[in-house]
């Protein structure tokens, strides 16, 4: 289809609450939309519905509850659990749909709307596409007569089953039982389940950000704020440190000394390890154009290949899919191991590297260190109206600063798929050099607006 989304972003719908497009008239819509087109066949339909801990939860959960009833379709509902639970129980319970409602590490005044195929994988460009297509149309005469409504009931145990799943991704035989660590929920999806299978796995285990309501997500915590939980490692003595965003999808960690691990090292490290053990389909892994040079680099040395896709989760996913390979991610602390989930897991990447600190006995720093990243700098610069990148001026900025490092370096000039922002990203062998570069490109971008 070549229509262009306007709803959809990189990360399903997403912006400020009760306000357009993320409305409960808009999330009704699109559960009818949604609905009718994933229920096909004579099988009584099926879609789970999740949630992260935003007050705006409240309003969007039950208007795409109606929606989706309306188009005929049956709704479990498991209340707040992580985005990677409610992809796994899509599968798991052969669900027709799953769809989760957060804004990820956005505050709180922001949400969004994910949705998952039958087979637990994010929708794609054409069939959001679609989706839209259908919301914009009269859909009236296509709802189901009031015999063929869809019900409503919740999920109890769903908590649980996720649960379960997680603790049966580390290794067999192995435990946690001499480890303290800290893990931070940021008030988010995972509060409950996160210290739940760290302390099953027999580790020590201090909870921070586990106290949500509603307001309070991902505010000086998890991993938007990854300074937090490196202070209360060190505070704690604990042995290391896990940051969660608010749907838990996405992973930082400290090390004991309280200095962070970023997803380009802890990508590393899986593939390392995975590889030792013959574990790592196709020789390789999925990363995005914005993990640095120095991962790509420690690769191959290792004898393996880093295939670059651009930034988003499911596009790393279906990348991976595409090549055979069963580890992915993001240098923001998105991992995809698809050997035990669809999406980005920040709780099984974690294990994973829990598991490889218990094998060696080795310190999380010594572990966890796997290569000098080359000097990167990130910035972000919001804009209003039309985006700034099509204007001449800032084109001819770009080129002249290409040109500049010529080589010796990458620059990566994009627009979030989520938020009104431009992110200047440079890196180099000369760290002063792209620290100028990015300062006066950002100045700009900014004029321009």
């Amino acid at each position: 289809m070549t229509q262009n989304r306007h709803l959809f972003g990189t990360d399903g719908i997403r912006g400020t609450a009760n306000t357009d497009p993320m409305t409960a008239e808009t999330a009704l819509r699109l559960g009818q939309a949604a609905g009718l087109l994933f229920t096909r066949g004579s099988h009584r339909h099926l879609v789970v519905i999740g949630k992260d801990t935003r007050l705006s939860g409240y309003m969007l959960e039950p208007a795409l509850t109606a929606g989706f009833i309306g188009a005929g379709m049956d709704v479990r509902l498991v209340g707040p659990l992580p985005t990677p639970a409610i992809a796994m129980l899509t599968r798991s319970l052969r669900a027709d749909l799953g769809v989760m409602i957060s804004a990820s590490h956005n505050p709180y005044e922001d949400n969004g709307i994910k949705l998952f195929g039958p087979d637990g994988f994010k929708l794609s460009d054409e069939t959001e596409c679609e989706i839209e297509a259908l919301m914009t149309s009269d859909m009236r005469s296509r709802m189901a007569a009031p015999a063929s409504l869809g019900r409503a009931a919740r999920l109890d145990d769903a908590g649980g089953r996720y649960i379960e799943a997680a603790k049966g991704s580390f290794p067999r035989g192995l435990r946690l039982n001499d480890l303290k660590i800290v893990v931070d929920c940021a008030h988010g999806a995972a509060y409950r389940v996160a210290p739940t299978v760290l302390w099953e796995l027999g580790a020590t285990v201090i909870p921070l950000g586990v106290s949500p309501d509603g307001f309070n997500i991902n505010r000086g915590c998890g991993s938007t704020v990854p300074g937090y939980l490196c202070s209360q490692v060190v505070e704690h003595r604990a042995d290391l440190g896990i940051a969660l965003d608010g749907d838990a999808d996405r992973l930082l960690m400290s090390d004991e000394r309280g200095e962070l691990i970023d997803g380009d090292q802890i990508l590393a490290l899986i593939a390392q390890s995975w590889a030792g053990s013959g574990l790592l389909k196709a020789e390789g892994l999925v990363a995005t154009v914005m993990s640095n040079l120095g991962l790509e680099r420690f690769l191959q040395a290792k004898g393996l290949t880093l295939h670059r896709t651009k930034v988003g989760d499911r596009y790393v996913a279906a990348r991976m899919r595409e090549l055979g390979m069963n580890l992915g991610g993001e240098q923001s602390g998105h991992v995809i191991l698809s050997d035990f989930a669809t999406t980005g897991d920040g709780l099984l990447a974690a294990l994973q590297v829990l598991a490889v600190i218990v094998q060696q006995n080795r310190s999380a720093r010594e572990v966890c260190r796997m290569f000098t990243p080359l000097p990167q700098l990130l910035k972000n610069v919001r804009f209003t109206g039309p985006s700034p990148l099509h204007n001449s001026r800032i084109k001819h900025a770009i080129a002249e600063a290409e040109s500049v490092l010529n080589g010796a370096g990458r620059l990566l000039i994009r627009e979030s798929g989520t938020e009104p922002l431009i992110r200047v990203m440079a890196e180099g062998e000369d760290e002063a050099l792209i620290g100028r570069m990015v300062d006066e490109l950002c100045a700009a971008i900014a004029s321009a607006t």
